[in-house]
């Protein structure tokens, strides 16, 4: 028996070095296009995932950041600056709104506090000024204007004394103050326009002049709208705004 097993165990052997030696001589891989079973359902189920995260994550986005964020902090402005949030509007002794001390007006009565010059006319709608040069023709010619309405509107006040804010434009052209000298020169005018006292006046401005941002930025002003509205107090006239 146990050479019969060794007999039939050679015979195995042999076989198996046959075919391995075939197998070593055939390095060709079977020339197949099959893909391995399965494999086109796994990528289509994988980029259908890929496509639903996106589109929730868009949904949640737009719920978060469109919808809720915008709510929850203007809800937040409301209760805690409501003044603020509401564009800073002021009201007369009537309770009408006549302008936002955010934005600056032009008065067209001389009896009122002037603001700055406005090459756009105070439009809230857009902001700018032309940019001129200081040597641009256009520009010495609105300054030379804006001097002779001062001489014709003010003729106690020298015009070496006139603040330069007074006759140019700022930045923006909504520029709601002006410094605290441009009202005091204006002082005269108005006095004897209203017969309100020059003391009383220049104790108004002190009173309206605003300080220096956390007390170091920027310049103490004057804003024109709140201004007028306490010289509106004292004489009981409405200004006549253009």
């Amino acid at each position: 028996m146990s050479g019969f097993y060794r007999m039939m165990s050679g015979r195995r052997f042999a076989a198996h070095e046959k075919v391995g030696s075939a197998g070593q001589g055939n390095n060709k891989r079977p020339e197949t296009d099959a893909v391995p079973n399965g494999q086109p359902e796994r990528e289509e189920m994988r980029g259908g995932t890929i496509i639903g995260v996106a589109l929730r994550t868009s949904v949640l986005m737009i719920l978060l950041c469109g919808l809720a964020y915008p709510l929850v902090s203007t809800g937040v402005a409301q209760v805690l600056f409501p003044q603020q949030a509401n564009g800073s509007m002021l009201r007369n002794a009537e309770g009408q709104v006549v302008g936002s001390e955010l934005i600056g007006q032009s008065f067209a009565n001389p009896a009122f506090f002037q603001g700055r010059v406005s090459s756009i006319d105070y439009n809230g709608a857009g902001s700018g000024s032309s940019n001129y040069a200081p040597s641009n023709p256009a520009l010495i010619q609105r300054v030379k204007d804006s001097i002779a309405d001062w001489q014709k509107n003010n003729p106690d006040v020298p015009i070496s004394q006139v603040p330069v804010d007074l006759i140019t434009n700022s930045g923006s052209g909504l520029d709601p103050h002006i410094s605290p000298q441009a009202a005091l020169a204006q002082i005269p005018r108005i006095s004897g326009l209203t017969g309100i006292t020059q003391g009383k006046l220049k104790a108004m401005v002190q009173e309206q002049t605003e300080g220096r941002s956390a007390g170091v930025f920027g310049e103490p002003r004057v804003n024109v709208l709140k201004l007028n509205l306490a010289l509106e107090a004292q004489t009981q006239a409405q200004p006549d705004k253009r």
